[in-house]
């Protein structure tokens, strides 16, 4: 299946796009999912990761880091693709059985299931579902308020004519945002909440706002990458954003 991509507004035509996903803040299953500044709760991601993933774009990750005799700072940046994995799924890390390395999906909704791939890139994972239950969501792309200083310092140490980062691309992939918010396995099964290295924040009224109203729009496509389950359409992203990792 290709890609389906927005099209420049989806008031322009009155017709919504083929592979656009429009949720209401007054959807029945959507009624009280969308509190005004609030930190995501345990509870809220206890739902399939194929509920989860769509409801996370819009809402913030949020960093914690904590520099020596400095005090934490935060950094944060807003989900704009995400792809989910549930059980019966080919392509999830617990397809198979359970293993040291994917214990913490079969636990508790809430947890960061965090894993390396080719040996150097990180994945974040958000832990779904009813305990028990082996689903995650994994965070594809965010789009940073700011950029962090120690990406341009690790760029000129590492290139020799060192260039100029894009910020909208800096997290524009899951290996990208970990390396740019400092993820690694040292992050992994740790409870996503205030005063962790991670928690989760909800839409902002405006974006809810927006999205009510087709000013913006989520696409719902296949994922990305996979050689198993490559046809369910369990990935979204917001369209039109530059910061998603493949349009």
């Amino acid at each position: 299946m290709n890609t389906r991509k927005a099209k420049a507004s989806p008031l322009e035509s009155g017709v919504q796009p083929l592979g656009i996903v429009k949720q209401s803040l007054h959807d029945s299953s959507n009624s009280q999912l969308f509190a005004t500044n609030l930190v995501i709760d345990p509870s809220w991601l206890a739902r399939p990761s194929t509920a989860v993933a769509p409801d996370l774009i819009g809402c913030q990750l949020v960093r914690q880091v904590s520099e020596t005799a400095q005090e934490p700072t935060l950094w944060r940046g807003l989900i704009v693709e995400a792809e989910a994995y549930t059980p019966g799924d080919p392509a999830c890390h617990a397809y198979r059985r359970r293993t040291d390395r994917n214990s913490v999906m079969f636990g508790p909704a809430g947890m960061t299931y965090v894993y390396l791939i080719y040996g150097m890139y990180h994945c974040l994972n958000i832990v779904t579902d009813l305990d028990g239950v082996p689903s995650a969501v994994l965070i594809r792309a965010l789009q940073l308020e700011t950029m962090p200083p120690w990406l341009d310092h690790e760029t000129a140490q590492s290139d020799i004519r060192p260039k100029t980062l894009k910020p909208h691309r800096v997290a524009a992939g899951p290996g990208k945002l970990c390396r740019a918010l400092k993820i690694d396995l040292s992050l992994n099964a740790q409870p996503l909440q205030p005063g962790q290295p991670l928690w989760l924040e909800h839409r902002s009224p405006t974006f809810q706002e927006e999205l009510d109203q087709g000013a913006i729009a989520l696409v719902q496509t296949t994922r990305i990458g996979l050689t198993q389950g490559a046809d369910r359409p369990w990935r979204w992203y917001l369209a039109q954003c530059p910061a998603v990792s493949k349009l």
